[in-house]
Order: C-alpha cells, then structure tokens, then sequence
C-alpha cells in the first residue's frame, strides 16, 4: 500500500488567503488538490445498496457546493485542518444521503468500522477488503476472489473496530499521523501504536489464509 499523501501547509495557507479575499478560482484550487482522497473516502463509506444508484463523483460535487456555501464560516473560524474539514463536510453529505435513501435500514454498525468523534458514515469491511483484494487478484483469479474476498472480510471484521478505523484512514483514505489522530480524537502517539498494532494483526490473519495476500 502507498504511504500517506502529503499536503504543502504553506500553499494551502496561501490559497486560503487567496479565498478570503475573494478569488474565485482559490477554492477550486484547493478543493481540487483534495479530490481525489476525498472520492476515496466516499467509495469506502458509500452503503453497497446506493452504489448502483449514487456515483461518488456527484457526492463530490454536491460537497463541493456545500463547501462553496460555508466557506466563510470556515475561514472565520477554522477549527480543524483544511483537509479534515473537507472530509467533513463530505461525511455530512454521505450521512444526508444515507438517511434519505435508507432511512432506518442503515448498516448493522456491529459488523462495520465504526467511527469515533464525527458522526460519519462507517467504512465497511467489504469495501475494505475489496480493496485489498483488489490489489493482488487478477481476473484470471475470479474462480477463487469470491472465496477470498469472504475470508478477507472475516479477517477486518475481526479487529477491534477502532484498529479497524485506524486502518481505514490510515491505509485506505491515506491520511497522515497527525490527520488520523485528530479524526480519532487521539494522541498521534497513539494512534501511531494502534495503526502499527492493527497491521500487524491484519497482515498475521492474511498469512494464515489459502494462498496468502503477500506484499500489504
């Protein structure tokens, strides 16, 4: 898996200068450089029943609106790092969409990552290890994916779900040590020795399954 994207804080902080004085191709900019990750994290949130109806690009989109509507309440009051503001702003659109189109038959949050501190949707553990298998599987494999893709599942719905979240922002939304903490509402420290501790864990389970998924 690839490292943690990084961000230059000076060239966020000098576009969002940019912003507060009105420039309006600032915050295209800056929402721009986030795309990406941000569409990551919609794949991992997004429920499985939506996927055929909702497209992640028009959840952006729509956050994007929203962001374009808040951001001088933001700029006026920037409690969390611009990133993780942006996150937010999109884990609201999830939840929106989430309580529109499922209303109560939301996912059984006993089988999924949970979140703490923002009430996000949860990552689950299908999309997870869709991702993972993803990776080492090619589609001459398909006989045995299925197989695979339920033992991996198993295995990330076995950690505690804090490992779990710690994971999910760590390994798959690609934030940063000190993004991940304040996500968690942690110390870096430790969410420093929760994520070593669950890869660790994940990457024994992956070992003992058929076949093994070397290479995490």
């Amino acid at each position: 898996m690839g490292q943690p994207m990084t961000n230059d804080p000076s060239e966020t902080l000098r576009q969002l200068q940019r912003a507060r004085i009105g420039d309006p191709a600032a915050l295209s900019e800056l929402f721009a450089r986030h795309r990406d990750r941000l569409r990551r994290m919609v794949e991992l949130r997004l429920d499985s029943r939506l996927q055929a109806r909702i497209d992640a690009s028009d959840v952006i989109q729509e956050a994007f609106l929203e962001v374009a509507g808040r951001l001088d309440d933001y700029l006026r009051d920037p409690k969390l790092p611009w990133f993780l503001w942006l996150r937010l702003v999109v884990g609201e659109q999830l939840v929106n969409l989430h309580r529109r189109h499922l209303g109560t038959r939301m996912r059984d949050p006993r089988r999924e990552v949970s979140l703490f501190q923002e009430p996000l949707p949860q990552a689950s553990s299908a999309a997870l290890a869709a991702q993972l298998l993803g990776k080492f599987t090619s589609p001459s494999q398909a006989a045995v994916r299925a197989e695979r893709l339920i033992r991996l599942q198993e295995a990330i719905n076995s950690l505690d779900p804090i490992d779990r979240e710690v994971l999910a922002l760590r390994h798959f939304e690609q934030l940063n040590r000190a993004e991940t903490a304040l996500a968690l509402g942690v110390t870096e420290e430790a969410a420093a020795k929760r994520y070593i501790r669950a890869l660790k864990r994940l990457k024994d389970m992956l070992a003992q399954m058929p076949g093994g998924l070397e290479g995490l």
